[in-house]
């Protein structure tokens, strides 16, 4: 009876313990370790042999090489810079550079877009084949191909020094690039900037007291009159009252050359001309789709109240239309910011060119070095995706 009990219980045991192997969710565990366990495994056998090999090739791994001298000059920098300075340095030049050509990239592109795409869907015939013709011809052409377009066959094709063209503004263009007026701040200039934060500040709040004020009386206050007021005449009256601390160095054109001013290089208004032309074809037709997507009633109720097409557009169309157009929005901005890489074809001094490229060939620190690139653009889209996604929450529909 002993024998025969204790066989019973390790059945038993044998089979819980086979039910609970065939748990779906035991296994589901299970085999999530095993797939992290192996991918751990590879990962450790790739660094344990990238290490073997760069010491048989007498090349040493780790960041220290960051703190050398460059000994390498950059042609465009938002920062002081020298060639005496360390590799760390430039790489910050070149991330600096990078996040110009991505912000101001977005900004030409967002507009352009958008004005392209409310073109497409215009009533008059030759606006609306223009618009068709400008997004089917640019967004069917490489960025790469853009770029040297703009850059050798408009930019380099343009006059030297001497012969530089006058611009508005005392502003001349040249093969060099575009030179305008240098902005120089004097004492006092703080406060202006100072007033203009306090402007946005009251902005958001009477933009919050209106909203506020509209669900609790439904009546609409003004906006864009009161906002434009405050955010311009409080900086304005602070730069007037600080005795205008704002002076301007304007480029005089001599015999050979210019001297003063600020010189805008051929490169950077090539990237940029280059890829916000080629992104703003993919953002008109997102626009074209939002607007599109928008109820054709909503549009007659709005003509029946008696809005004006503009009004409606602003106003009824495009508040409604951004839910749609955000999400695909979001790729073409991460799209700009990675092909911002392509400067290096024409010269640019972006991340991928300075650092990625010079301080590499100067320091053998591949590995390093393009990690740390990978690194920074995994970054900036994901520090761009997060601000679109609070964006698109920001724009949806809340249902009460």
């Amino acid at each position: 009876m002993a024998k025969l009990a204790r066989r019973d219980g390790a059945v038993k045991q044998t089979r819980q313990l086979t039910d609970y192997f065939y748990d779906p969710k035991v296994r589901g565990i299970l085999f999530q370790v095993i797939v992290v366990a192996l991918i751990s495994w590879l990962v450790y056998g790739a660094v344990l042999n990238t290490v073997n090999n760069l010491e048989a090739q007498g090349i040493a791994s780790g960041f220290g090489f960051l703190d050398r001298t460059a000994g390498f000059d950059i042609s465009q920098s938002l920062i002081p810079y020298e060639n005496t300075m360390t590799y760390a340095r430039a790489f910050w030049v070149g991330l600096l550079n990078t996040l110009l050509v991505a912000v101001l990239g977005i900004v030409f592109a967002t507009t352009v877009g958008f004005m392209i795409g409310a073109a497409r869907l215009s009533q008059n015939w030759l606006i609306a084949q223009l618009a068709t013709a400008y997004v089917e011809i640019l967004r069917n052409l490489p960025p790469l191909l853009m770029l040297f377009a703009v850059y050798f066959g408009v930019l380099k094709t343009l006059p030297s020094p001497r012969e530089s063209l006058a611009l508005p503004f005392s502003s001349y263009l040249n093969s060099r690039g575009l030179y305008v007026p240098a902005v120089h701040w004097e004492p006092g200039f703080g406060v202006v900037v100072a007033s203009l934060f306090v402007a946005a500040i009251c902005v958001i709040a009477y933009w919050a007291w209106a909203r506020w004020r509209h669900t609790q009386t439904g009546r609409q206050m003004p906006i864009l009159l009161p906002s434009l007021g405050v955010i311009v005449g409080i900086p304005l009256l602070a730069f007037l009252l600080m005795g205008m601390p704002l002076s301007f160095d304007p480029p005089v054109q001599g015999r050979f050359n210019l001297t003063g001013g600020i010189a805008l290089l051929p490169e950077l208004i090539a990237l940029l001309v280059g890829l916000a032309l080629y992104t703003s074809a993919f953002i008109a037709e997102i626009v074209r789709a939002g607007i599109m997507g928008v109820p054709t009633g909503q549009r007659e109720a709005a003509a029946a109240l008696g809005l004006k097409p503009g009004q409606i557009l602003w106003l009824v169309v495009f508040p409604q239309a951004m839910r749609i157009i955000i999400p695909p929005l979001t790729n073409q901005y991460l799209n700009l910011t990675k092909n911002s890489s392509l400067a290096v074809a024409i010269g640019y001094p972006d991340l991928v060119s300075v650092f990625a490229g010079t301080v590499l060939n100067q320091t053998n620190q591949a590995v390093e070095v393009i990690l740390i690139t990978m690194s920074v653009y995994l970054v900036l889209s994901l520090l761009t995706s997060l601000f679109m996604n609070w964006f698109n929450q920001r724009m949806a529909l809340v249902e009460r």
